[in-house]
């Protein structure tokens, strides 16, 4: 093969391996979010990225195996034209041949080294990380092209690899896993604020809607012998007596030990213009119970889907131990440090 030749292939090669470097960054770097709008939206280009991250195993395999094919045609073709231009030229500068030919090989992969890891890997991973949904996009339909002429090789090869990391007790992954744990949210939220993205008040807030949820509902409650509790056979006068006492719109109904639920004050002033004449029990609400162990956001959750603004509070032995309503832990979620 002549040197012209060999210098455009080894451009070719150095083409292909920042294609297939550029291609699989691209494909781990992008937003699944920000590609669907792209697709919602019908830019080209956008549908191929998504089916390349529905199966990222196969497409990051097709990508090394590509790189793999570069790199091995860049030492097969590209070391020895090179080798085989310089050792002539030592040659005729006077050093013996044996000198000569380690010097130029010396050389050769030196300079096939440095291109490949600068033209051919570096150079398309910094751009393909810089922008990632666009060089997903444009790299994505060519890139499943190749994949697709290849792929029962690319499918074994894959299959062998995952049986070896099942060796490993590894659950093999076909897709990115993009969820993040708390902390690591805490972390990005602490980095953010850090580097002025993000105000300190809105860390703030963020955070606590991180680490509160985790909190006992057992640290919140209002202890059992300052619950403000009316009798189940109360009328309305006295419910709205108790309420106005007490400063409370809501009062836990009891019948001795029994808990039967709350009332709320304007349920009986509507019931006292009506003229009815119903007690506490009559206008009691269901009212959710907790265990002292459960979370701030378990609470919430169980009070929403309960549709209920207070719960009761029991330990392990069903004994009552305090009552939270919705309010205080909203207000926990967002003011921790006023509540």
């Amino acid at each position: 093969m002549s040197f012209p030749t060999a210098l455009l292939v080894t451009a070719l090669l150095l083409i292909g391996s920042g294609f297939f470097v550029a291609a699989e960054f691209a494909l781990v770097a992008a937003r699944r979010h920000r590609l669907e709008k792209a697709a919602a939206e019908g830019r080209r280009g956008a549908g191929a990225a998504l089916a390349g991250m529905r199966e990222l195993s196969l497409m990051l395999a097709g990508a090394q195996l590509g790189i793999t094919v570069c790199t091995l045609g860049l030492g097969s073709v590209s070391k020895p034209a090179i080798s085989h231009e310089l050792d002539p030229l030592l040659h005729s500068l006077g050093l013996p041949a044996a000198l000569s030919y380690g010097v130029a090989f010396a050389v050769a992969m030196i300079v096939v080294v440095f291109l490949h890891m600068v033209v051919g890997e570096m150079a398309p991973k910094s751009w393909a990380i810089a922008h990632p949904e666009r060089s997903a996009m444009l790299l994505s339909p060519p890139f499943r092209a190749v994949v697709k002429a290849v792929r029962p090789l690319i499918r074994a090869l894959n299959a062998l690899s995952n049986a070896l990391v099942r060796l490993c007790r590894v659950t093999p992954r076909d897709e990115l896993a993009s969820v993040h744990d708390r902390e690591q949210l805490t972390h990005l939220v602490e980095e953010s604020e850090r580097l002025g993205l993000i105000s300190k008040d809105d860390s703030e807030l963020i955070t606590n809607s991180l680490t509160e949820p985790r909190t006992p509902v057992g640290d919140l409650q209002v202890p059992a012998d300052r619950i403000t509790s009316v009798p189940a056979d109360a009328d309305v006068e006295r419910i709205l007596a108790l309420t106005t006492a007490h400063d409370r719109s809501r009062l836990l109904v009891r019948d001795g030990e029994t808990v039967v639920g709350s009332v709320h004050a304007r349920d009986a002033l509507v019931a006292r213009a009506r003229g009815r004449d119903v007690t506490a029990r009559t206008l009691a609400r269901p009212v959710p119970e907790l265990a002292a162990e459960d979370t701030l956001g378990e609470a919430v959750e169980c009070l929403r889907r309960r549709r209920a603004t207070l719960a009761v509070v029991r330990d392990d032995t069903g004994r009552l131990t305090g009552l939270v309503a919705l309010d205080d832990l909203l207000a926990r979620l967002l003011h921790p440090q006023t509540v």
